[in-house]
C-alpha cells in the first residue's frame, strides 16, 4: 500500500512539472511581409474612414432659427435642430408655432454645397385650421436675400406661397 501511495506520488510530481516548451510561434519571412503590410493597410484604412466622416462643409449641428411666412398669416418663429449623422448628413427636427398655427419639420438635410440643403421627410402646417403635408424630396436655398435658406417648393395645398426660412 505505502508502495501504491508512493509511487501515485511520484507519477504526479513527475506530470505536474513545469516543462520549458520552446514552441513559440515561428513566422516565415513571407508571413512577417504579410503582416507588416496588413498592419500599414489599417492604419491607412482607418485614417481615411475619418477622413470620410468630416464634413465638406460647416457644420450645421445644433439649433437654428425656424421662421415661417404665409400671404395668410403673419410671420411666426421656432427652432429646428440638426443633429449630425453623417458627412454633411443630418436629421432635422423642428417646429414653429404663432396661436393656433403651427409648422412642424421633420427628416433628414444632406448639404450638397454652401447654398443647398437636399431635404427629404414631412413637414406638416397648419393654418386657420385647415392641415397641409408636404413629403416630396425638396430643397432649401440660400437665395442671397439674407442669412437663410428658403424652402424652394413654396405653394401650398391651397395655392398660396409659403416662405419656410431656416436661418445660419
Amino acid at each position: 500500500m505505502k508502495r501504491t501511495i508512493l509511487l501515485i506520488s511520484a507519477i504526479s510530481i513527475i506530470s505536474c512539472s513545469k516543462k520549458d516548451n520552446d514552441q513559440t510561434e515561428v513566422l516565415s519571412p513571407e508571413a512577417k511581409k504579410i503582416e507588416s503590410v496588413n498592419i500599414v493597410r489599417k492604419k491607412m484604412n482607418d485614417s481615411i474612414e475619418i477622413l470620410n466622416q468630416q464634413n465638406i462643409f460647416k457644420d450645421l449641428s445644433g439649433s437654428h432659427q425656424l421662421k415661417f411666412t404665409s400671404d395668410e398669416t403673419s410671420a411666426f418663429a421656432g427652432t429646428a435642430n440638426f443633429e449630425k449623422t453623417g458627412r454633411d448628413l443630418y436629421t432635422l427636427n423642428g417646429n414653429a408655432k404663432s396661436g393656433k398655427n403651427t409648422l412642424e419639420i421633420k427628416g433628414t438635410i444632406k448639404r450638397v454645397s454652401e447654398k443647398h440643403l437636399n431635404f427629404e421627410g414631412e413637414i406638416t402646417q397648419k393654418i386657420n385650421g385647415v392641415v397641409f403635408k408636404r413629403t416630396k424630396k425638396t430643397t432649401f436655398f440660400d437665395e442671397g436675400k439674407g442669412k437663410y435658406w428658403r424652402l424652394q417648393n413654396k405653394i401650398n395645398g391651397s395655392g398660396f406661397a409659403d416662405y419656410i426660412d431656416i436661418y445660419f
